[in-house]
């Protein structure tokens, strides 16, 4: 299920790692660097993170990526 389709508008470290693929490790690491916007409720360890900063992180990764390539900084 995509996140535009999901009802909620914050969802939890586990739904945006499965939605990423990626491990709940990387997307804390995300928050903390503060590449991922996120918020803490409650508890330290108890994050949220909005739908539209997912695609908002996505969107930026992409265009960080073209960059890269077009300066031929990724390996083939």
């Amino acid at each position: 299920m995509s996140i535009e389709a999901k009802k909620h508008r914050f969802l939890t470290v586990e739904q945006v790692a499965e939605e990423l693929n990626v491990s709940v490790s990387q997307i804390r690491a995300l928050l903390k660097s503060g590449e991922l916007r996120g918020i803490q409720v409650g508890g330290r360890s108890v994050w949220r993170i909005a739908s539209s900063d997912v695609e908002d992180y996505i969107t930026e990764a992409y265009r960080l990526t073209a960059e890269r390539i077009i300066a031929g900084e990724l390996p083939e």
